[in-house]
């Protein structure tokens, strides 16, 4: 356990540095999470109001659920708590758990249909795989709140926070980042051609979901995809393994 502590450290850390370099953070805002317990009763998470660009793997915080006491020493935003909290209580299997607020998943979530129409193969990734949130009530800052939005996942791995942002949650950081990195870019291509005015080709359901399922048998790709930026950081930014 130690040694995979050790790694969900780094990895996670990576993914903080990564998703700085791509502005997807919000400030000093917004959450990973990665559950070392089977239970997901014990999960690491980013420090309160710590840039991404600076998480390093040792200030990651250890959340002990089944530890109150030590829970309540910790210095924990409390939209991160609520929301990670119930969401390792509620889905074990989501090992990984990333919030955001990009630009162009934030703005598909606004929209009173937030789908994300299949127009390309990034898009059509997303084809009746993505759960909706439209009841957005403010800061996502209680327990009873945190267990609801986990309870629309049903059987996804992402959902569209209406009015608010995106999570994506999988088995492991690599599969999550390129998840995340992925979603945002699907919906960077969708708001440009919202954008042009002109009529939208979108793919029929048949092509749509075919390449929704091939994109579900090359897990390999994502996980390469998230060790390849990682040789990046290793290079230009060593400090994030620390």
């Amino acid at each position: 356990m130690v040694e995979n502590e050790k790694k969900a450290r780094i990895d996670l850390a990576a993914a903080f540095r990564l998703a700085a370099r791509l502005g997807m953070h919000e400030a000093v805002a917004n959450h990973f999470s990665m559950s070392v317990s089977p239970d997901g009763s014990r999960f690491l998470i980013n420090p309160k109001w710590q840039h991404f660009s600076r998480i390093r793997a040792s200030d990651l915080v250890l959340v002990d659920t089944n530890d109150p006491a030590s829970t309540a020493k910790q210095d924990l935003d409390p939209t991160a708590w609520s929301i990670h909290a119930q969401l390792h209580r509620l889905h074990p299997d989501a090992v990984v758990a990333m919030h955001l607020h990009p630009i162009y998943c934030t703005t598909i979530s606004t929209l009173a249909d937030p789908t994300i129409l299949p127009i390309d193969q990034n898009t059509a990734r997303y084809f009746r795989r993505v759960a909706v949130d439209t009841q957005y009530g403010g800061m996502a800052d209680s327990e009873a709140e945190g267990a609801r939005l986990a309870s629309l996942l049903n059987g996804k791995t992402r959902l569209m926070m209406g009015n608010h942002g995106v999570m994506v949650v999988a088995p492991t950081v690599g599969e999550a980042y390129d998840d995340m990195y992925t979603i945002e870019r699907a919906c960077q291509i969708l708001v440009t051609a919202y954008a042009t005015g002109r009529e939208i080709s979108v793919l029929s359901d048949d092509v749509a979901e075919r390449t929704a399922r091939d994109w579900e048998k090359i897990t390999a790709f994502s996980i390469r995809h998230f060790e390849e930026m990682k040789l990046i950081l290793d290079r230009e930014e060593p400090d994030y393994t620390d």
